[in-house]
């Protein structure tokens, strides 16, 4: 059984190691000069997921913000050329946001540069303690003891 006090321990690991995460990302997409912040990496990474290119309003709940914070990572964007605003072809009034083809290549340095950084960070462990850490955090994130392919 833990105490709270080796909880608290825990939870400061747990912060101290995902600004760690956020710091050495943010070196790697910066290494690769791709003038994307974290916050637009993760509305592009989010845009990936749709079959089809979803509304403002739709980015906004997926990432749990508010719409103007998903208008302005839309106009940084849109501004790189990595996205683009498009009329809904069923309701003009709708605005839907797609990815370019600069914002697909844009994607797929950001997803090098996650791996690189998730290689350092996991660099000293061996592969049993990254297996055990796998299932870890699924349980963590998953609140049961997820299956791992």
């Amino acid at each position: 059984m833990t105490s709270p006090d080796s909880d608290g321990v825990l939870a400061e690991q747990l912060l101290r190691l995902t600004r760690r995460v956020h710091r050495i990302q943010k070196r790697h997409l910066e290494r690769r000069g791709l003038g994307v912040t974290p916050a637009q990496s993760r509305l592009l990474r989010t845009l990936a997921h749709y079959d089809a290119p979803p509304r403002m309003a739709d980015l906004a709940e997926r990432l749990e913000v508010v719409p103007r914070a998903v208008t302005t990572l839309v106009d940084g964007l849109e501004a790189s050329g990595k996205v683009r605003r498009a009329p809904d072809p069923t309701n003009r009034r709708v605005i839907r946001i797609e990815l370019t083809d600069d914002g697909h290549k844009a994607l797929r340095e950001l997803r090098e540069a996650r791996r690189s950084a998730a290689e350092e960070i996991l660099a000293p462990l061996t592969g049993e303690q990254r297996e055990a850490l796998g299932g870890l955090l699924d349980t963590l994130m998953d609140g049961s003891a997820a299956q791992r392919c």
